[in-house]
């Protein structure tokens, strides 16, 4: 068996940080997850913008509504 010594750098770069805040805090929510937002990469943010159309097409197609909503003209 072979064991790896990794940095805290790779550490963090496979696991980020947890982070804890009050309960039913927003302002400091906010500021979170706009901290979250700013670290992260252009790539980064499009993977999880299309990773989450995925899980919402997902679950649209799981509930029975596999096509938009269309008007119908009434003649």
């Amino acid at each position: 068996m072979v064991l790896t010594v990794k940095t805290v750098n790779e550490v963090n770069q496979i696991m980020p940080p947890i982070y804890k805040i009050g309960p039913d805090d927003e302002v400091d929510e906010l500021e979170l997850e706009l901290e979250f937002q700013a670290s992260l990469t252009v790539d980064q943010r499009y993977r999880m913008m299309i990773n989450a159309s995925r899980t919402i097409l997902k679950m649209l197609i799981d509930n029975g509504h596999k096509k938009p909503f269309e008007i119908i003209k009434r003649t």
